[in-house]
């Protein structure tokens, strides 16, 4: 790496020429001794975006002005609310608006997903899923085998990364799914591994787990609003996320669901159904008999949390204007040279302590994350780090993963970060 990369000159031309920077400016960093953070953390809990607080006091001035009746004459009517989200978030994840719907959590929808997803039988009962998947995936799997009579050690396969390796090979996924064949019910992977930050091949595995009659989903945690998604296109049969990650809409947010057209055009489905999946038209009758919507809709169980879904419309504006091809556009140039810094810092500091890259190298298969093994002083360079203004993320034994978030994060922010690191592998203990 040349000299002049590693100056603050080059990051802040960098900076300039960025088409996307002003967007930094529409979001609250956290201080550290009267100065911004060095915020890597947009893959556990997004920044908050300066517009949250004006839509929230939206909905709190009409519940002021209305009471109930916001549910009807508010600007943006309760009974409605989810609607307001829709057609962006179809765009987000590449989706048509009839396959999308914000309601509920991520793992509350992976559980409403999968009661109608994985119907196993004696024959085909089978889960596929990655080794060291999120535990609220495992949990879910798990709780489903054993709800369903079967025991989670043989219904519920993981693909590991090889012998010495950090990374699972897309070969190996496809291989077990073949080996599998007919007694695969279901493949769930997470789209990005919250681990390694690797980005699976989805399309490839959409098409492998079809070929053998499998049931094909996707937890996309670490995916939306991270990596662009073609959820339609790819015929991925459901999907689920949350918002507070990579969409900044604020701790415990509301999550998004996607069911393919195919399958939530079938009204007649399995599934456990709430008032609010039930026929919109007739919804207010109060009469028994649940009819589903024919779209994402029908999975929903309540009405809208008004005021989450109030932050993430916040948000989805912001991501509406900037597009997710331009923000993925800006991150393989940020990553990619946020990559390089700490090579080059390894490289230099190795008798000291050794860093390892353990993300995919290739940007085809990862986004905004880089995961970094610590070999020599674990947890002391994480702690340092935190003392000189980063806030990163510290997963045992010895992880530090960072996201370099395009939406807000910049150039100067990983020259800083740089910085901070080599302190923290030259001075920590």
């Amino acid at each position: 790496m040349t000299a002049a990369k590693t100056s603050l000159d080059f990051a802040r031309e960098m900076d300039q020429s960025d088409p996307l920077w002003h967007f930094r400016e529409r979001f609250i960093f956290p201080q550290h001794k009267d100065r911004e953070v060095v915020y890597f953390t947009g893959n556990s809990l997004g920044l908050q975006p300066k517009s949250a607080r004006k839509f929230i006091e939206e909905e709190l001035d009409a519940w002021a002005k209305f009471g109930v009746e916001g549910h009807f004459d508010a600007p943006r009517p309760w009974f409605a609310y989810h609607e307001f989200l829709t057609n962006k978030t179809a765009r987000l994840v590449g989706a048509k608006p009839n396959e999308v719907v914000v309601t509920h959590s991520l793992t509350t929808n992976l559980h409403l997903q999968m009661v109608s997803f994985y119907r196993p039988t004696k024959q085909r009962f089978r889960i596929l899923c990655e080794q060291k998947a999120f535990p609220s995936d495992m949990y879910t799997l798990e709780s489903q085998a054993r709800f369903h009579g079967f025991d989670p050690d043989e219904a519920v396969i993981e693909v590991a990364p090889r012998s010495g390796e950090h990374l699972i090979r897309n070969e190996d996924i496809l291989a077990k799914i073949d080996e599998l064949g007919d007694s695969l019910a279901l493949v769930l992977f997470g789209g990005v591994n919250y681990y390694t930050g690797q980005l699976f091949d989805m399309p490839a595995i959409v098409k492998s787990g079809h070929k053998v009659g499998a049931i094909v989903g996707f937890d996309l945690a670490h995916a939306a609003g991270n990596i662009v998604l073609q959820l339609h296109d790819w015929e991925v049969d459901f999907a689920a996320w949350c918002t507070y990650k990579y969409l900044n809409s604020g701790p415990g947010g509301a999550g998004g669901m996607f069911i393919h057209e195919k399958h939530a055009a079938n009204t007649s489905l399995v599934r456990f159904a709430g008032w609010w999946g039930h026929d919109k038209s007739e919804r207010f009758k109060m009469e028994k008999g649940f009819r589903a919507m024919p779209t994402a809709e029908g999975w929903q169980l309540s009405n809208a949390p008004v005021m989450a879904m109030a932050i993430h419309l916040a948000s989805l504006e912001i991501f509406d204007e900037a597009g997710m091809k331009n923000l993925a556009a800006k991150s393989r140039k940020l990553t990619a040279y946020l990559e390089e810094i700490i090579l080059d810092i390894s490289k230099r500091n190795s008798q000291r302590c050794r860093l390892e890259i353990i993300t995919p190298k290739e940007e085809k298969f990862r986004g905004a994350q880089l995961s970094i093994l610590i070999h020599g002083k674990g947890k002391a360079v994480f702690t340092a780090l935190s003392e000189q203004g980063v806030v990163a993320d510290w997963r045992e034994p010895n992880v530090i993963r960072i996201a370099p978030v395009p939406l807000y994060n910049s150039f100067e922010d990983v020259y800083r970060f740089g910085q901070c690191l080599e302190n923290a592998v030259s001075n920590g203990s």
